[in-house]
């Protein structure tokens, strides 16, 4: 990171907090008309070699934590390949430019999870690519708030949630893993909501619920086969999921006793530390980034 980034800063105050103008996109969301803009890390991220030569996979990977991850990734000399969807090819352009910036290759993968054929296809790639997979991060989520309840929920919203945040993830895991060596990881991103489930993202919630207990069950069964087994839990972060899926945006974050929401850039670390050799005796964590929300 760059010196500004290492000088010792007031948390509460080192990026923006909310008060954050209304804004509404429709789903999936875009990069481009945030304001204020998510950091990814593109002027701060300083890698030093922690991923050497590592061929990694992340979904959802065009925008958000995805990107932050994947510029992180590819800055500590990991090569990546990342999903995306259809509507989200010009975000995830943007993120192949900054992977093939810091001199790794970058494969952009249109994919819905929520079919197991594209998931197949997806690994299939990935071996066809690299050989094998060192990383797999299963990052891509959707939620959709509804706060009347969860007579507002429908079978299709509800089934969306389910397959794109469960499914996907299981799907793409057992697909994988036979590629995946021995001091290979998997990172799995759930969510505050896990412990802490707001009403009006009940769907949501359940399937975070959901991945801290997979998480948890994988690693004990992959353990043996020299496979760590872990997963990032956020607070509030500020991607386009959010103006994308929630009615108001203005005090996104407050809530938080830090009082703002994340940037994508402040997760980063904690993808690459569960990724990275240093991590070697650490699965089946969670480890936390809610900005002092206490969890379990």
């Amino acid at each position: 990171m760059g010196d500004e980034q290492h000088a010792q800063q007031d948390p509460t105050t080192q990026h923006p907090r909310p008060g954050f103008p209304s804004q509404d996109q429709p789903h999936p969301g875009w990069t481009g008309p945030m304001d204020p803009p998510p950091d990814h890390g593109e002027d701060s991220y300083r890698g030093s070699g922690r991923l050497d030569g590592r061929k990694t996979v992340i979904t959802g990977g065009d925008s958000g934590i995805g990107r932050a991850v994947a510029l992180a990734f590819a800055r500590e000399g990991a090569d990546v390949l990342f999903t995306h969807l259809e509507e989200e090819a010009d975000d995830a352009a943007e993120t192949t430019r900054l992977v093939n910036d810091a001199g790794r290759k970058a494969i952009a993968v249109p994919c819905d999870i929520r079919e197991e054929d594209e998931c197949r296809a997806l690994v299939d790639r990935a071996v066809e690519e690299f050989g094998r997979i060192d990383v797999l991060v299963n990052n891509a989520a959707y939620q959709m708030s509804q706060p009347d309840g969860i007579e507002a929920i429908s079978t299709e919203q509800f089934d969306r949630v389910m397959r794109t945040n469960l499914y996907g993830m299981f799907w793409l895991t057992k697909h994988a893993l036979p590629h995946i060596p021995e001091g290979g990881s998997v990172i799995n991103s759930t969510s505050v909501q896990a412990y802490k489930p707001s009403p009006h993202l009940l769907d949501y919630a359940m399937t975070k619920g959901a991945i801290v207990t997979f998480t948890q069950g994988l690693a004990q069964m992959l353990a043996e086969r020299g496979i760590r087994v872990n997963a990032v839990a956020p607070g509030p972060v500020w991607t386009p999921l959010i103006p994308a899926t929630m009615p108001d945006t203005a005090e996104f974050g407050k809530q938080s006793p830090l009082g703002r929401p994340a940037q994508p850039a402040e997760l980063a670390p904690a993808y690459v530390y569960l990724a990275s050799q240093e991590a070697s005796f650490i699965t089946a964590e969670i480890l936390n980034a809610t900005g002092g929300t206490p969890l379990p």
